[in-house]
């Protein structure tokens, strides 16, 4: 506070027995008790809501899917793991080994998460799933994504993601990206397959289990194994001279009378046909 004269006004030093004293260095027994009173222990799962809010740790939780309760592993940035629920061990185990972060159980999944989860699991594509990729190269998470796009009830060769993502020749590293894919069902690894259409391996319990999730998302696998055993690889219409690769939704569509099958590339070609939009299936071939 200044003087009149604009001088600085000097400050009485605070003494002893002034109680404001008493109350700022923490001598009044008054202030002293309400203080004490005001301690309170921080709850044990402070720490942990930190740590998975900073996306430092992770939660994870029980929840039901086309091939039975699976665990699936979240953090602020998104889910980080997914895994068949038949032993919490094996699963945290795994999951420090893989992604090296504290991991929490808790009950169930938040739900606006839930909801999400719950739709993309009913084949829903463009449910946003929140993703937490970290640790894994540019190559796999490219790989990782583009398998996002596809949709329920339809298929794609390994060969197509690897065109659909710039690296036609890298047909085998896609397999391999495929194969240690961290939140299976989610990221339909499911949904890519040999290039000559057998449904070939899955990381979350082989073949059989890759079956039952095909097709519980509608795909008609009795008629996609057909196909491969004769060697079709993709359907056309010959009324609009589009062909598509077997699943695709717009393949399906077109009557029985006007589909006309192919074994090559080269031979839609050769007929003059223009591939699908939606599918992309030249893709496929490259």
């Amino acid at each position: 506070m200044q003087h009149p004269t604009g001088a600085l006004r000097p400050v009485a030093p605070i003494g002893a027995g002034n109680s404001t004293s008493r109350a700022v260095h923490g001598t009044d027994p008054g202030v002293e008790s309400a203080v004490a009173r005001l301690r309170v222990m921080a709850p044990p799962s402070l720490l942990p809501r930190t740590l998975i809010a900073a996306g430092l740790a992770d939660a994870y939780a029980s929840v039901d899917s086309p091939v039975g309760p699976v665990f699936i592993a979240w953090n602020t940035r998104g889910i980080s793991m997914v895994s068949l629920a038949d032993d919490a061990g094996r699963f945290e185990e795994q999951f420090g080994r893989e992604i090296g972060r504290p991991l929490h159980r808790v009950e169930a999944l938040p739900p606006r998460l839930a909801r999400v989860v719950g739709r993309r699991l009913a084949g829903d594509r463009p449910a946003p799933v929140p993703v937490d990729l970290r640790g894994r190269s540019p190559f796999e998470e490219a790989v990782l994504r583009k398998a996002l796009e596809i949709p329920a009830g339809e298929v794609r060769p390994y060969g197509w993601i690897a065109a659909e993502i710039g690296s036609p020749k890298a047909v085998r590293a896609v397999g391999t990206a495929l194969g240690h894919n961290p939140i299976p069902l989610l990221i339909p690894c499911h949904r890519v397959v040999r290039s000559d259409g057998h449904i070939g391996q899955y990381s979350m319990g082989g073949p059989e289990v890759k079956r039952r999730v095909l097709t519980a998302e509608g795909l008609d696998l009795d008629r996609l194994e057909t196909l491969a055993r004769h060697g079709i690889r993709y359907i056309g219409s010959d009324t609009t001279k589009i062909f598509c690769m077997p699943t695709c939704r717009l393949a399906r569509r077109i009557m029985a009378k006007h589909q006309v099958e192919f074994t090559s590339l080269p031979d839609t070609r050769r007929a003059g046909y223009r591939p699908c939009r939606a599918c992309r299936p030249a893709a496929a071939a490259a």
